[in-house]
């Protein structure tokens, strides 16, 4: 075993101190925390240590950004944080223009970034609102799956604003969107 490429979670057996997990690396050294001795300093080439590798590992096709949207997920459901949306280029340092159909009051101007941070907002609080639904423990399967379909008719009515969002995983979904082909 070459003991040089070990990380931080890798559980390792040691025939003095028994089962432990590395929790930090130094340049000659394992910390390794082990289930009855503690937290011990290891040497890197100790021979009376040997990775424990685990029989039924699957492969797990996750990326990193898997990781971070579920995290996001997580967090949006507890704590009700929002991810950073990015705004489509061409729309960046723009403005939207209401103009009154009365040409004597004067139109109203908005930075389009104003704007799409609604926009996201809304997005945002709706995505909350399902889940909070969804978790819900008093209401019935069928309440949950009327009220599911009001929020899928929001989602529909608003895909209008798509245009604004720079990454399509972003965008408004309704009803087509959401059946499979």
């Amino acid at each position: 075993m070459d003991q040089l490429t070990l990380g931080i979670g890798t559980r390792l057996q040691h025939t003095q101190y028994g089962p432990g997990v590395i929790v930090g690396v130094r340049y000659a050294s394992y910390l390794v925390s082990f289930i009855h001795h503690g937290i011990k300093e290891i040497d890197k080439n100790d021979s009376h240590m040997d990775e424990i590798i685990p029989e039924q590992v699957t492969a797990e096709l996750e990326t990193s950004a898997d990781v971070e949207k579920s995290l996001l997920r997580i967090l949006r459901l507890w704590n009700g944080t929002s991810e950073v949306v990015p705004l489509s280029d061409r729309w960046t340092g723009g403005t939207l223009l209401l103009q009154p159909a009365d040409k004597n009051q004067k139109p109203k101007e908005i930075p389009i970034d104003a704007f799409f941070h609604k926009i996201v907002m809304l997005r945002d609080r709706l995505r909350v609102l399902e889940q909070q639904l969804n978790a819900h423990k008093q209401l019935s399967d069928e309440e949950k799956v009327n009220m599911q379909q009001y929020i899928t008719r929001i989602y529909g009515s608003l895909t209008t604003f798509n245009v604004l969002f720079r990454n399509k995983e972003h965008w408004f979904v309704g009803e087509k969107g959401g059946k499979e082909d």
